[in-house]
This record gives C-alpha cells, sequence and structure tokens, in this order.
C-alpha cells in the first residue's frame, strides 16, 4: 500500500513538473505579460522558477528513494516468511507432525534382533541423512526408543514381532552405503547375530504416516 502511494505521488509531482514548464515557456512565449517587467523582476522570476523547479526535482527524488527502499522492504519481508515457512516445515518433519513422502530405502529385518541392534540400524539411518523414518508403519521421532527382548520387539508400544521393515525417507545411494559398508551395521550383525538377516531395498516412492503421539505429555495437559 505505502509502495503504491510512493509511486501515486511522484506521478503527481511529475505532473506538476510539467505543468510549470509547460506555464513558462507560454509565457515567454506570449511576452505580452512579460514585456511591461523590468530586468531585475525578470531574473527573480527566472530564479524563483528554477528554484522550485529543483525543489521539485529533488521531491521526486526522495519519493523514488522510498519507493525503492519500500519495494526492497517487502522483498525482504517475503523473503524472511518464506524461510519461516520452511523452518517450520523442517520442524514439523523432524517431530512427525505430518506424513512424509519421498524416495529412500526399506531394510527387512528377519531374525531375532536385539533391541540394542535395532536401535542402532535407526540411529545408522539418521546418521546417514535420513530425514524421515518409520518402523512398521509406526513413525520414528527424536525420542522413540525400540524395546523388548529378541524376537518380540515393541516400538510406541506396537509389537514388532522376529520380522519387520524398517523404512527410510532420504538419498537411496547413501543410505544403502552406510548400511552396507564394511564394519557396518549390516556387516556387524552377520558376526554378532548369524540369525539375523537384514535385506536393503532401494524404493522411489515411499509413504511415511504421522506420529500419533501426543506432543504433551499426559501430567502436563488440563483436566476438564
Amino acid at each position: 500500500m505505502r509502495s503504491r502511494r510512493a509511486q501515486l505521488t511522484i506521478a503527481i509531482v511529475a505532473l506538476l513538473l510539467g505543468f510549470l514548464s509547460i506555464v513558462q515557456l507560454r509565457a515567454q512565449a506570449g511576452g505580452v505579460g512579460l514585456a511591461n517587467l523590468t530586468s531585475q523582476d525578470l531574473t527573480t522570476l527566472i530564479a524563483n522558477l528554477n528554484q522550485r523547479n529543483g525543489q521539485l526535482s529533488a521531491e521526486v527524488d526522495t519519493l523514488r528513494t522510498q519507493a525503492r527502499d519500500l519495494q526492497q522492504a517487502r522483498s525482504l519481508g517475503v523473503s524472511a516468511v518464506g524461510g519461516l515457512r520452511e523452518d517450520l516445515a523442517s520442524i514439523r518433519l523432524w517431530a512427525g507432525l505430518d506424513p512424509v513422502t519421498g524416495r529412500g530405502v526399506t531394510v527387512d529385518c528377519t531374525g531375532p534382533m536385539s533391541a540394542d541392534a535395532a536401535n542402532d540400524l535407526i540411529n545408522e539411518l539418521r546418521l546417514a541423512g535420513a530425514e524421515a523414518l518409520a518402523i512398521d508403519g509406526v513413525r520414528v521421532v527424536a525420542s522413540t526408543v525400540v524395546a523388548g527382548p529378541p524376537g518380540a520387539l515393541s516400538v510406541e508400544n506396537v509389537a514388532l514381532g522376529s520380522s519387520f521393515q524398517v523404512s527410510a525417507i532420504g538419498n537411496s545411494i547413501n543410505l544403502t552405503a552406510a548400511l552396507t559398508r564394511v564394519g557396518g551395521i549390516v556387516s556387524q550383525l552377520q558376526v554378532t547375530s548369524p540369525n539375523v538377516q537384514l535385506a536393503v531395498s532401494p524404493e522411489n516412492s515411499l509413504v511415511l504416516p504421522a506420529t500419533d503421539r501426543s506432543l504433551i505429555p499426559a501430567d502436563a495437559r488440563p483436566r476438564l
């Protein structure tokens, strides 16, 4: 709104400059009214016109500067809003508040995997750049922990059993390389838990649900 007002003011001032210039030219061309003026009067008249034209030109320059500053401020404001929206989207993604779709990998886990090994697998994927994770359709958030004895694991109070699938959205090449590298989680389990098998598969499209965990602790919720 302020930018439009500044542009409108600039236009009005420009019209005034043009009008005064036309009046000055007509007065000089007519010569009737100016014929009776002395040289000193004419000099004073010209000086006044030049001074006024200079003032109007300065006002036009000032208004143009203000309009440019307002436009820049508006652009910065739009950029700031866009940045805040991106930050909010990242926070919601990290907190698991929204479903997410993208490329990534799936890891089919078979056998009596321990809770520590399952948590190591999740951490390995996070360190490799996984943007979002889920275990058998249960969204993994920052505080999610796999628990239970081997072959009877659970996550977020959901039983996993002896076979379950971990889904990770991110760069499938990096995620696969991190899991299957020498000394990685796959090779470690081959030595420590030969009965556990991990099958890593790149995926072109994965859909991970939002978490159903409340962000407000039960003891902090208002009582009705």
